[in-house]
């Protein structure tokens, strides 16, 4: 869990700077609905990124613990 909290946040600021300077290439001006975009995109590629991590990871195996059943009390 730690892990993909650790990648997923570098992805997230690798995300915006790219998405950033992609929009900037396309001449869109700046303002709240681009960075609102840009916030949007780079936090859907950083969830993905851990959702994968996490899923490469796999889940951790937790031993099953058998108890017995005690006969219940006769009135």
């Amino acid at each position: 869990m730690l892990l993909s909290l650790i990648i997923s946040t570098i992805v997230f600021f690798v995300a915006v700077s790219y998405f950033k300077r992609r929009l900037d290439d396309m001449d869109i001006p700046k303002g709240m609905t681009r960075g609102i975009l840009v916030f949007t995109l780079a936090a859907s590629v950083s969830w993905a990124v851990a959702a994968a991590v996490s899923w490469v990871q796999g889940k951790p195996v937790t031993p099953k613990i058998f108890t017995q059943i005690a006969k219940p009390v006769q009135p």
